[in-house]
């Protein structure tokens, strides 16, 4: 029977690096993204290196929460999923928001894959033993660690902004890997590490994204940004892939791969009661799944 993969943000970058390497290993690869004519020269180059069954592209926008409903319906309605890599990720220099009038940073990083994993839960499950990859940051560093509200208090600053947004997402991550402990359905988060894609590539050369005393650095923190960013991004998906499919991770969950693909400890805020609370308050109230909210 063909075993099922999704790869969100799969059109390019490390989502398409990532689609690649799950389709050599012998998955039926559906990658998502906005644009039919990238993710038609996705599927194409995804396809000479599958083993499996043929990839497909499915059009959505991520940033709307109507249009990830629809998503989730119609993969569901498809049949058991065996993996969901949740790739999607934006920096914006601006702050913006969403058509359903959410700020776009955390609906995009963070409320985007939480709701579509929710909706997929019972495929997930029934294509077990599956697993859930969550893509990271080391940008959560940074991040402020307060989720009373969307947006943090103080000034926009697209990297810290970025950073918190994947920082709910960990936690939500790491506090569903317990919730489905003994499912058959492992969660993981992996850390890509950083790759030149055309976010890194059009975002981080501003010191606008960054806080006022860091913009006192700027020299020293582009320079920093440009080293992150340099790699090829088929180096960064290493740890998705190897999130999504390593027999060594068999039976394990609630783990952080890292950049070298093997498991690192977890960003130590990510765990914290009070964050994992208020972020489970503000997913359910957002963007609410139902009997699952």
């Amino acid at each position: 029977m063909e075993q099922r993969a999704v790869v969100t943000a799969g059109t390019g970058g490390i989502g398409l690096e990532t689609a690649v390497g799950l389709a050599a290993q012998g998955l039926a690869v559906i990658v998502v993204g906005r644009d039919p004519e990238r993710g038609a020269r996705a599927v194409q180059r995804i396809g000479a290196a599958a083993t499996g069954g043929e990839p497909r592209f499915l059009a959505a926008d991520l940033a709307s929460l109507g249009e990830v409903r629809a998503l989730a319906a119609r993969l569901a309605a498809e049949g058991p999923l065996k993996i969901l890599v949740n790739n999607v990720g934006a920096m914006f220099a601006k702050r913006r928001q969403t058509v359903d009038g959410i700020e776009a940073t955390f609906a995009v990083n963070h409320l985007s894959p939480y709701l579509l994993t929710e909706l997929l839960l019972d495929s997930l499950q029934d294509g077990g033993p599956s697993r859930i990859v969550n893509v990271s940051s080391s940008a959560i560093g940074l991040a402020k660690r307060t989720f009373a509200a969307v947006e943090p208090p103080g000034g926009y600053y697209g990297f810290h902004w970025y950073g918190r947004a994947k920082l709910a997402n960990l936690v939500y991550t790491l506090d569903l890997a317990e919730r489905l402990r003994g499912s058959g359905v492992a969660v993981l988060a992996a850390d890509p590490g950083g790759a030149a894609t055309a976010m890194t590539d059009g975002t981080m050369t501003s010191p606008t994204i960054v806080s006022p005393p860091l913009r006192l650095l700027w020299p020293l923190v582009r320079r920093r940004f440009e080293r992150s960013t340099a790699g090829p991004a088929s180096l960064a998906a290493r740890s998705s892939i190897a999130a999504a499919t390593d027999p060594a991770l068999d039976g394990r969950t609630g783990l952080l791969i890292g950049p070298e693909a093997h498991p690192v400890p977890v960003f130590r805020g990510s765990t914290d009661p009070r964050a994992v609370a208020d972020v489970l308050r503000l997913s359910r109230r957002l963007a609410p799944t139902g009997e699952r909210s």
